[in-house]
């Protein structure tokens, strides 16, 4: 036990570098970690991934308050926009839940690895959205937030992946953007988080210190080291290599996606 609460201390620092130097959310890294780590404890393959994906949910919980709350003493955080979006995606979220609890643990798998890997692609080329003609419309966020909830919540993210490039395509400045798109983690991970604790409750694949599909003893771990770490992360963002180190990154996911893919397709 002590060494598997030490892989979550070092994951929790790990992801909170991650966020820290690339400005995304440690979910890209804490899911895959996570479905590796409880197949090696032996958790049963029908919930190891929604428990890996409900996990890294619950750890934004904490991580996105501390966040906001360093982006809102800025006054970075476009309020009038989080809004409409929140009242998107708490419905998506919930829903993105629901929707993963109809998928097994293979196709959810399927995925993820096909998410990974267009993450992946998008880092490696720096791929980007210009801003759009006009400012989006109050519907067109609060459409938009559903989407970003339902796709954040089946993939155990933030959202901050989905929502930063949206939010530059609407015409919000870069840094409103991503200040904005990190408040809007804490709904889809409070919504999702406390779905699949719903969801997962009572189910006798869980194994025991579990909260429905949140294993706890991971959930404390990452959470006790990635919001110290990702300060770490946003300094050294400024002194490295930041391309190098994001292609390094994305050669990671494309290999978990692919291993995602190849595992359950072949």
């Amino acid at each position: 036990m002590l060494i598997t609460i030490l892989t979550y201390l070092i994951l929790g620092a790990a992801a909170g570098v991650v966020a820290g130097l690339f400005g995304i959310g440690g979910g890209l890294l804490i899911v895959p970690v996570l479905v590796f780590c409880f197949e090696l404890q032996g958790m049963a393959p029908s919930v190891l991934t929604h428990a890996a994906v409900a996990t890294s949910l619950a750890t934004i919980v904490v991580t996105s308050i501390s966040s906001t709350m360093a982006h809102n003493s800025k006054g970075a955080v476009r309020w009038d926009i989080f809004k409409p979006l929140t009242a998107g995606i708490l419905l998506g979220a919930f829903l993105g839940v629901k929707t993963a609890g109809q998928m097994t643990g293979e196709w959810l798998q399927i995925a993820l690895g096909s998410f990974a890997i267009l993450v992946s692609i998008q880092m490696a080329l720096n791929l980007k959205p210009d801003a759009g003609e006009k400012s989006a419309s109050t519907k067109s966020f609060v459409i938009s937030g559903g989407v970003i909830g339902w796709l954040s919540s089946i993939f155990g993210i933030g959202g901050g992946t989905l929502t930063v490039p949206y939010l530059t395509w609407g015409r919000v400045q870069m840094q409103q953007a991503v200040a904005t798109s990190a408040a809007c983690g804490l709904p889809i991970a409070v919504m999702a988080a406390l779905t699949n604790v719903w969801e997962g409750w009572g189910d006798a694949d869980m194994p025991d210190w579990s909260a429905g599909y949140v294993y706890l003893p991971a959930f404390a771990g990452i959470v006790l080291t990635s919001s110290y770490f990702a300060k770490f992360g946003a300094k050294w963002a400024h002194s490295l290599p930041g391309p190098v180190l994001k292609r390094i990154f994305a050669v990671f996911l494309f290999c978990v996606g692919l291993r995602f893919l190849i595992s359950n397709l072949v």
